[in-house]
């Protein structure tokens, strides 16, 4: 049988948070930069050991008044302080199967090779041994892997990819997936098919061991349960990676066919 990594973020102030660990694998906790505190981060580890749900590090920008989604510009030592700061923090409460980058430090760094390693190398100070969710293709894993992290390649059901594979800006008008047949579709593409159709109509490669559904989009639920419903329709077992092989990670993503 097939699997694949459903994640998802908690811990960030929603209110669905229980509900979501129901239908994810994998969960991406806030440590303490754009979301979450210590009490936040107790409640989400709890919950997840409860329910057998993989725990990861969400380290993001800490920059709460714009959600860790907007871009800055911090010198590289500077984000490696802050992104092992923060998985430390977490992972003195719990192991951890995996960290995520979140928002803005995600998209930048997957961009720059120097904000890449940078975050690769916080990552890798305090948590060698942990799985490293980010795109295929690109410097963050081009980085990770470099620093000798788990690379594991990483697809969204709700977000829209412009025409070289990257996520199409949160600023942009139809970035965001709020219709559930779509974000299925999108998903689909994407598990069975390793790749998924651009705004631009044209086809880029992407392959994925997880996908993510974002835990504070006003449909999230309704898009988890139809996503997590669908894959296993298509016989796919819902499961956190741990240590199984990685995809092979290459500039596939950067190449497109129009179709």
């Amino acid at each position: 049988m097939r699997r694949i990594d459903l994640n998802a973020d908690l811990g960030e102030g929603g209110s669905q948070d229980a509900a979501l660990i129901a239908l994810a694998s994998s969960a991406n906790i806030a440590c303490g930069g754009h979301a979450g505190d210590e009490s936040t981060m107790r409640a989400a580890i709890d919950a997840c050991h409860a329910a057998g749900v993989a725990i990861g590090a969400h380290p993001g920008y800490e920059d709460r008044a714009h959600f860790g989604r907007r871009p800055l510009q911090l010198a590289p030592a500077a984000v490696t302080d802050m992104v092992a700061r923060q998985v430390g923090r977490l992972a003195q409460m719990t192991p951890l199967q995996h960290v995520k980058p979140h928002g803005a430090l995600y998209t930048q760094a997957d961009r720059d090779p120097a904000l890449a390693a940078a975050v690769a190398e916080g990552v890798a100070g305090v948590a060698p041994a942990c799985l490293f969710y980010v795109p295929p293709g690109g410097e963050l894993a081009a980085a990770g892997a470099g620093a000798g992290l788990h690379v594991r390649a990483e697809g969204f059901a709700d977000r829209r990819y412009a025409v070289n594979g990257s996520l199409v800006p949160r600023g942009e008008a139809g970035a965001v997936i709020a219709d559930a047949g779509t974000a299925v579709a999108q998903a689909l593409q994407i598990a069975c098919e390793g790749r998924v159709r651009t705004v631009a109509g044209n086809w880029c490669a992407l392959p994925a061991e997880t996908l993510c559904v974002h835990g504070d989009g006003a449909h999230v639920l309704e898009i988890l349960r139809a996503v997590r419903q669908a894959l296993m329709d298509a016989g796919f077992e819902i499961r956190a990676p741990g240590a199984h092989k990685p995809l092979a990670m290459s500039s596939a993503r950067r190449e497109s066919s129009r179709d």
